[in-house]
């Protein structure tokens, strides 16, 4: 199995909740809402979940082992803090642009 594209879409609200990522396996195959979640521990990924009639949530879509989880969540941390390390270029390329006909004027 491979991961063959990763999306990351940062929260703009602050909580615990940091990111929501889709995954694409071997180009054939998407699994959207996956939450990019700061715990205790630090960061972890969980996977999408609904909430059943009993009040509990449950894994819609999952990894049967710990070792495909651990790749996943390798992966989208991965991207997620690349999501991060441009976010503040990003931010600075506008307001470099709007200083620079004021200095001109």
């Amino acid at each position: 199995m491979n991961i063959t594209d990763v999306r990351v879409r940062k929260m703009l609200k602050e909580s615990n909740l940091k990111a929501v990522a889709s995954i694409t396996i071997d180009d054939d195959f998407v699994v959207h809402d996956i939450k990019v979640v700061e715990g205790e521990k630090g960061l972890f990924i969980a996977m999408p979940s609904r909430k059943a009639a009993d009040g509990e949530y449950r894994d819609i879509a999952h990894p049967i082992n710990s070792a495909t989880r651990s790749n996943i969540q390798e992966i989208v941390l991965d991207a997620y803090e690349k999501v991060l390390m441009e976010e503040p270029a990003e931010e600075a390329a506008p307001a470099a642009e709007a200083e620079a006909p004021a200095e001109e004027a």
